[in-house]
């Protein structure tokens, strides 16, 4: 596990996904590392995507050091999933917190109700812990959030890290069907008029400057 300070309150951190295999590598795949987003904000803990790690040794430093701030910050805890996939260590959270929630897109209840319970809904647009807001991502319940008092997207699977340390959208063949590549570039484009400084990838480094310079040159390809 690595774990990368952002800003003030704001944290990121990788692990290895257990159910990870070469088969999901590749151009069209994704990476055994993934990222998680831990930000401190005025009215709860935000946690986006949380993976605990799966090796015993640094989940016991993960938990220790989760409940410490957790304790500190005396704020309810806030997962909020950014895709049904994604769902990873959210119930394990839940039993361990008697303050958490669990958020997840209304359109993809179903998907995550197969994953993990969760506690509360969302359409874009509605009020968020962390004074959070949702965007729609266009690709089967997903869900892009914006973080205003860091300026920072945080992407699940819409979005995805170059070898270059840049932005790309992700493949063709993840997009649903009957959904056009074209329209789903375009379905993405209410998040240039954010003023992005940083973009929280779950799948490639993190971008900590000029970030919706890289969204437009994601979005042009």
């Amino acid at each position: 596990m690595d774990v990368e300070p952002i800003a003030e309150g704001l944290w990121r951190w990788t692990t290895r996904h257990p159910d990870w295999t070469p088969a999901e590598g590749g151009e069209d795949g994704w990476d055994p590392e993934v990222g998680c987003v831990y930000c401190e904000a005025g009215d709860a803990i935000v946690l986006v995507d949380p993976l605990a790690p799966a090796d015993p040794g640094e989940a016991e430093r993960f938990w220790r050091a989760l409940d410490r701030d957790v304790e500190r910050a005396g704020k309810p805890v806030a997962v909020l999933l950014t895709v049904f996939w994604h769902a990873r260590s959210a119930e394990t959270i839940l039993e361990r917190y008697d303050s958490a929630t669990v958020w997840a897109h209304e359109g993809a209840e179903s998907e995550i109700a197969k994953r993990t319970r969760f506690t509360n809904s969302f359409a874009p647009g509605d009020p968020l812990p962390g004074q959070v807001e949702a965007f729609e991502a266009n690709r089967r319940g997903e869900a892009l959030f914006w973080i205003p008092e860091h300026r920072a997207l945080v992407a699940g699977d819409v979005f995805l890290g170059t070898p270059g340390g840049g932005v790309r959208t992700c493949p063709d063949s993840w997009l649903p069907n009957g959904v056009e590549p074209w329209e789903f570039r375009a379905s993405l484009r209410p998040v240039l008029e954010l003023p992005v400084e940083i973009v929280l990838l779950a799948h490639g480094g993190p971008i900590l400057e000029n970030g919706r310079d890289a969204l437009r040159r994601a979005l042009a390809t």
